[in-house]
């Protein structure tokens, strides 16, 4: 009893988890056939990745209207997932094949294409690391450069872990994740895996006017200089503009 009692007192507690709602500060259009897979934001423009055998692609989008300026098809053999900005490149991953891409971030132009294993869902950088979520409750930190793994952590929601974690962007060190097929983000400490901060935006989608089990919240692009916060979702004619609200 005594050795049990020490070692639950050992075990350090779950970190506080603050929890928070949002506001919308400003709507704009988005392609409503989007199967949103990645999106960031890059020098005054919107980047977006989507998904679907034979219907996958990178595109730079214009945000007041919502249309492709530059855009790259992906084969149809791939079925793309998550991207991030690398350098002068656009990484991105796909779903099961085991296939990435490099893509020149000026045209579009694919330069090579690499290999790693395991499924591919959300990408972003951090701290120089492209870091990966797969599906399970890790994430797995890579090289850019060679694609070698470099560590994995998993992630834990009040010291539980938690999977599903779909795209990924890196705001202020902290990876942000759209958990799949729910109304919720989750605000990761990369170092440790632990879920810091849950966003609840589960009005959103209603005011998407959206419906279909496949039109869930999935997209965040975060605008450094502008502090501005954009959300979307897959087959969504709306791209937000958000703030948090009532964190507590």
């Amino acid at each position: 009893m005594f050795v049990l009692a020490f070692a639950l007192l050992a075990e350090p507690a779950p970190p506080p988890i603050e929890r928070c709602g949002y506001r919308i500060v400003e709507t704009f259009p988005h392609d409503a056939t989007s199967f949103t897979q990645g999106l960031f934001w890059d020098e005054g423009h919107l980047y977006e990745a989507t998904g679907h055998y034979g219907r996958s692609r990178v595109a730079r989008l214009d945000l007041e209207t919502g249309k492709a300026l530059a855009q790259s098809k992906l084969p149809a053999d791939q079925f793309g997932e998550g991207i991030t900005r690398w350098g002068d490149q656009i990484i991105g991953v796909t779903w099961q094949g085991g296939v990435g891409n490099r893509w020149s971030i000026k045209d579009l132009k694919l330069l090579e294409t690499f290999q790693y294993e395991g499924e591919g869902w959300g990408v972003t950088m951090v701290e120089g690391s492209l870091v990966l979520s797969d599906g399970t409750p890790e994430l797995r930190f890579f090289d850019p450069a060679t694609m070698a793994e470099q560590r994995r952590v998993t992630v834990r929601f009040a010291g539980r872990p938690i999977a599903m974690l779909n795209e990924l962007e890196t705001i202020d060190g902290q990876v942000w994740a759209n958990v799949w097929m729910t109304d919720f983000i989750v605000r990761i400490d990369p170092a440790t895996g632990n879920v810091v901060s849950l966003i609840d935006l589960s009005t959103l989608k209603a005011d998407a006017g959206v419906s279909g089990t496949d039109s869930v919240l999935n997209g965040i692009a975060w605008d450094a200089e502008g502090k501005r916060l954009f959300v979307t979702g897959k087959y969504w004619p709306t791209l937000y503009e958000i703030a948090l609200a009532d964190c507590r």
